[in-house]
């Protein structure tokens, strides 16, 4: 299991001169955190947790597959859910009231348990009106809005932009404070990389 990237690995970057992009889901939150710092943030998750309209880290949390078959998603992210929920709202298949109590069940839930299957089980031992759930997982299938994936499109594009430009090393209004939790992850890093480089 990979730790989420730590806040001070993205400001020594940044003292690199690297520029420092964040999307879509844990990159949303950091850019959000780290915006005064000079960390680029696109797309719409990280306007959210920007603006303070999301603020749990749960919003983009999922469980995934193993690396060997692509990481795939096994539950369904709270930002993918909403998104979705207003698509249904916007077409009509869900009136606004219950699409906020089917997202209240989905917000409940832990973010490993967190499935539309188990949201329409949930929605249904609440007593939530059985036609219009009905109606809601007829038109799921092939209506499903990917928020994640659409944010993760539009910051490529950001960066395609930006490399077209051309990219001068970045300069920083800050002084990066070398904890002794970092130096003690640098050497930890270093010495990962030097057993990498030996021969078995």
């Amino acid at each position: 299991m990979t730790p989420t990237v730590w806040h001070k690995e993205i400001l020594w970057a940044m003292t690199q001169g690297i520029h420092v992009y964040g999307s879509a889901s844990i990159g949303a939150l950091r850019a959000a955190e780290l915006a005064s710092f000079g960390m680029i943030g696109v797309g719409s998750v990280f306007a959210a947790y920007r603006d303070g309209t999301l603020a749990d880290d749960d919003e983009v949390a999922l469980l995934h597959g193993p690396e060997a078959l692509g990481y795939p998603a096994v539950t369904e992210a709270m930002v993918n859910i909403r998104a979705t929920l207003e698509q249904a709202v916007a077409e009509g298949v869900v009136t606004q009231p219950l699409a906020c109590r089917f997202g209240e069940i989905g917000k409940a839930l832990f973010y490993k348990e967190r499935s539309w299957e188990a949201m329409f089980q949930r929605a249904a031992a609440a007593g939530l009106p059985p036609g219009p759930l009905a109606e809601l997982a007829a038109w799921l299938p092939s209506r499903q809005v990917d928020r994640k994936r659409g944010d993760a499109l539009e910051m490529i594009a950001a960066i395609r932009a930006h490399l077209a430009a051309g990219v001068t090393p970045l300069t920083v209004v800050f002084r990066f404070q070398d904890t002794g939790y970092h130096l003690a992850a640098a050497r930890q890093a270093t010495l990962r990389v030097a057993h990498l480089g030996q021969p078995d």
